[in-house]
Parts: C-alpha cells; structure tokens; sequence
C-alpha cells in the first residue's frame, strides 16, 4: 500500500497505517480541519429523469 500523502510504501505492520508516517498522518489531519477534503453532495436528478 502507498501512503496517501507523499506515495511511500506501507506495511500493514506500520502503527501509522495507512500512513507511512505521523508527519503525513499530521498533514492529512491539518488538511481536514481546514475543510480540504470535503464530502460531495449527493447528486441531484436530472431532468430525463423528472420528465418519467
């Protein structure tokens, strides 16, 4: 597995998994609370749909 943030390789036995570090797990984490990440809205129908 590769880690998310700079693309190294992860054991399973790394106790920052699935980071390979606490530096990447700290800037994912930063990431997050400056709302970076953000989960989509669902998505709304169209309109060949609203037309049944």
């Amino acid at each position: 597995m590769k880690c998310p943030i700079c693309k190294k390789d992860v054991t399973p036995e790394n106790p920052d998994m699935p980071f390979c570090s606490e530096r990447c797990r700290l800037i994912d984490l930063g990431v997050w609370a400056s709302e970076g990440y953000v989960i989509s809205s669902p998505a709304t129908p169209s309109m060949e749909d609203e037309a049944e």
